[in-house]
């Protein structure tokens, strides 16, 4: 009762005071003061502090008698729960595989280039410190280009912006040199889901070409993995070797992981490698050749029963020659799907209103010129829709103009890839028990 009582006499005596003390909670500029709040102290504190010393004390005895009762600081329980939390965090962006730094020598470098009607040039460089970009842009040194960070945009000689970063893989497939027609990435796509490969399986390749499946093969069955590429010209054996090598180095100088080293070309027909692959279990086959009814009597004996064997084909008589093949010849293998991948593209661009006096028309903000086509099959560009539309509805106008928005018009583009290949899948098949 006695700590009670002086209680009530110190807030009694410090209401008396609350007016002067709150006029001073202000300092002389009129802002108020702002509180510490790792240093401020508890209510029962203040409270002791008003007391004289011999209430003050009787106080803190009866706060340490009531202390086991009362629960346990939870301040410094929080702060052991969130140590656990916070560590594995910065360990997960600490171990990031792409790296975020800048461009270094060595490096492969994408430059955009804007042109006109709203289209855009790709051009694949790979870095080094005396070389010049050379664009229809303008010239820019690739000094320039060392130490910027991917996503830049940079002034070439001529004044022009350049978006530099770094290229995917589907993106130097479709760039790097190359000697014959390549896989283009939309098949290749499909043509991994169909064989189903997975870190670590042995697959076979024949046609190295320009390399452009390599790549994508060597990523799918990863470091523990291999992949046998076969060629029978020498000019694509070499240049599929040069584009992975040169994919290999440029990514191991920009990113913290390393490419996997799994592909073997070998500079030899497949109808004649049956000794070779006598003592090779293969979990899949890919075949990219003109007649891949000749490779399936070599390579069927090394392929595991119930594995795979994917068929790149560039037309549909060259699917009829090879189911045809494989009934006449009683090959273990059963078709399970030809497919034709396609794909459509779209352009979606804010409408310009152009106000006349008998209509409303609306087109895009770019030329109505078109580019040649011979341009676009020349290089590879990503292009934007010219569209143009006449007798606009005058109340979506209207309403654009009171919301402040424009409208968008979307349209199938007038320019659509158009190679396509025919993926056929035949899987093999054991004998029927008895």
């Amino acid at each position: 009762m006695r700590v009670w009582r002086a209680l009530r006499r110190a807030a009694a005596s410090s209401s008396s005071s609350s007016s002067s003390s709150s006029s001073s909670s202000f300092p002389a500029d009129g802002k108020p003061r702002r509180r510490a709040w790792g240093t401020s102290l508890s209510p029962l504190e203040r409270v002791r502090r008003l007391l004289p010393p011999e209430e003050a004390a009787a106080v803190a005895r009866g706060a340490a008698a009531a202390a086991p009762e009362l629960p346990q600081a939870r301040p410094e329980k929080e702060e052991e729960e969130e140590v656990p939390l916070i560590v594995p965090r910065q360990a997960l962006v600490g171990a990031a595989g792409p790296r975020s730094g800048p461009f270094r020598a060595g490096e492969l470098a994408l430059a955009e280039v804007p042109r006109k009607n709203n289209w855009t040039l790709k051009v694949l460089c790979r870095l080094a410190a005396e070389a010049v970009l050379s664009s229809p842009s303008g010239l820019l040194p690739h000094r320039d280009i060392i130490g910027q960070l991917p996503g830049q945009v940079l002034r070439t000689s001529a004044g022009k912006r350049l978006l530099l970063r770094r290229p995917s893989l589907d993106e130097y497939v479709l760039l790097m040199p190359r000697g014959a027609t390549i896989a283009y990435p939309k098949d290749i796509s499909a043509l991994l889901m169909m064989v189903d490969l997975h870190p670590g399986d042995t697959v076979l390749e024949t046609g190295s070409g320009s390399g452009a499946m390599s790549l994508f093969l060597s990523r799918a069955v990863g470091p523990t993995g291999r992949v046998l590429s076969y060629e029978i010209r020498e000019d694509h054996h070499n240049l599929a070797k040069k584009n992975y090598r040169h994919w290999r180095s440029a990514w191991q100088i920009g990113h913290t992981d390393e490419w996997p080293d799994n592909v073997e070309f070998i500079l030899k027909d497949i109808s004649a490698a049956a000794a070779d692959l006598k003592s090779v279990t293969l979990d899949a086959v890919v075949l990219d050749m003109l007649d891949p009814q000749c490779a399936l009597p070599v390579v069927h004996p090394s392929l595991k029963q119930g594995g795979v064997c994917a068929v790149y084909l560039a037309n549909i008589t060259q699917v009829i020659d090879l189911l045809d093949r494989i009934r006449s010849c009683k090959l273990p293998f059963l078709c399970e799907r030809i497919i034709e991948v396609t794909h459509r593209s779209w352009s979606v661009l804010p409408a310009k209103l152009k106000h006349n006096k008998s209509s409303h028309m609306v087109g895009t903000q770019e030329n109505i010129e078109e580019p040649p086509q011979n341009e676009y099959e020349e290089i590879h560009i990503q292009d934007e829709a010219v569209l143009k539309e006449s007798e606009y509805n005058e109340s979506l106008s209207a309403a654009a103009e009171t919301n402040h928005s424009v409208p968008y018009i979307a349209r199938p583009s007038h320019w659509q890839e158009a190679h396509s290949a025919f993926l056929t899948k035949l899987r093999k098949f054991g004998p029927l028990l008895s």
